[in-house]
């Protein structure tokens, strides 16, 4: 049995860029993750067979990332219990407003939660699963109340830096 306990799914390798801020997020709050290639529109038995392997795995969360149509998050939801994070992927002519359109408008009873498009999205889909894992987890919940506090660290000292600077 593995000790992944947030899978990332893209749609396609050239979304990995964007996809590796919520790798390094998960790092950070030292998560087990892997991430990986599936297409729900060319590789759909990869698709399932992951899915169906995820929970003996330890899979707690997926995060799943696709530009245009975007069907990839939406079709794991509809195929699993386990909490699904769609990142809207800014691939296409339309910058992800596509992709953003079709993550978030899904059907009443298979939800997936939507962040924004690109890598902000990708990084707060890391902290959401963080918080997910956090609620059973009181280690991860710890390194939130940090992250949370180095985060609001920064903005004092940004507001310190402009005091001195007028």
């Amino acid at each position: 049995m593995s000790n992944i306990r947030v899978l990332i799914l893209m749609g396609s390798d050239s979304d990995a860029p964007t996809m590796q801020a919520a790798v390094d997020v998960l790092d950070e709050f030292q998560i087990p993750c892997e991430m990986t290639v599936a297409s729900a529109h060319r590789s759909p038995e990869r698709v399932m067979r992951l899915v169906a392997e995820a929970p003996g795995r330890g899979v707690k969360v997926f995060i799943v990332g696709a530009g245009a149509a975007a069907h990839l998050a939406g079709v794991v939801a509809a195929h699993t219990t386990v909490p699904v994070i769609g990142v809207p992927i800014d691939s296409s002519a339309l910058k992800g407003l596509d992709a953003l359109l079709s993550t978030v408008q899904m059907p009443p009873g298979v939800p997936v939660a939507t962040v924004s498009i690109g890598k902000p999205g990708a990084t707060n889909a890391g902290v959401l699963a963080a918080q997910m894992l956090a609620l059973a987890d009181p280690a991860i919940a710890d390194r939130l109340n940090d992250y949370k506090r180095k985060l609001a660290d920064k903005v004092e000292a940004a507001a310190a830096k402009i005091a001195r600077s007028t």
